[in-house]
């Protein structure tokens, strides 16, 4: 199956239906199809099945990105081999980012296994656009879960892009901010007790955007279900 046959089988899919509710949880696009996720991840384990190399792979992810399309580029995210992944390539995705469902897709199905995952947080973290300040919030939540080879020092120098970005009243930031801080909590006993420090902190704040992040997160890394998994 070429791109031009993958593309006609995502617009034969078309639901208004789904686009409708996909609309009302934030989920937009220049093109949307609604499609369902779970459907798209199956195309795409039937498209990698009759691809003969990564590389080419590779090429039909980039091509199917460049469409514009919302479903074709969730499918570009879960065809794309990391290793081919390019820095450049990344920016240029990142710019393309029009909600927090492309943002998240892409950062914790393929970004986050790459080389340049880390350094992208850093940049990202600083960064004016919404969803590319978003991005780099959900690096570290896809990071925190994916990155075994990572120590805890790693996730601990995040703690203060995280404080930073905890102040940012933009409803997509803040919620990856919480979002972060969460997983790196999750991640062991150690990093538990440091992120429901921060956390307590953040909900003491006089800013109503960390208030919130710090009384999310906290919620979440000190209830029973969390605390029993160490």
């Amino acid at each position: 199956m070429d791109y031009s046959d993958i593309i006609v089988k995502l617009k034969s899919m078309r639901n208004e239906n789904n686009i409708a509710g996909m609309a009302r949880f934030g989920i937009t696009g220049k093109v949307v199809l609604g499609i369902s996720i779970y459907v798209l991840r199956d195309f795409a384990k039937a498209i990698k099945k009759q691809m003969a190399d990564s590389e080419s792979v590779h090429k039909l992810a980039l091509k199917l990105w460049q469409s514009g399309i919302h479903e074709a580029r969730h499918l570009a995210v879960f065809l794309d081999d990391p290793v081919l992944v390019t820095e450049s390539q990344m920016e240029s995705w990142a710019l393309d980012f029009e909600s927090w469902d492309d943002t998240d897709q892409a950062c914790t199905s393929l970004f986050d296994k790459t080389k340049f995952a880390w350094k992208k947080v850093f940049i990202w973290a600083v960064s004016d656009r919404e969803f590319v300040k978003r991005g780099a919030f959900s690096l570290i939540a896809g990071l925190a879960v994916h990155d075994k080879q990572a120590v805890d020092g790693d996730f601990i120098k995040l703690f203060s892009l995280i404080e930073n970005a905890s102040v940012d009243e933009r409803n997509f930031v803040k919620k990856a901010v919480s979002w972060a801080l969460r997983n790196i909590g999750k991640r062991n006993v150690s990093l538990n007790k440091l992120a429901v420090k921060l956390a307590v902190k953040l909900s003491n704040s006089t800013s109503k955007s960390a208030k919130w992040i710090g009384k999310d997160a906290l919620r979440e890394l000190t209830s029973e279900k969390v605390l029993a998994r160490f």
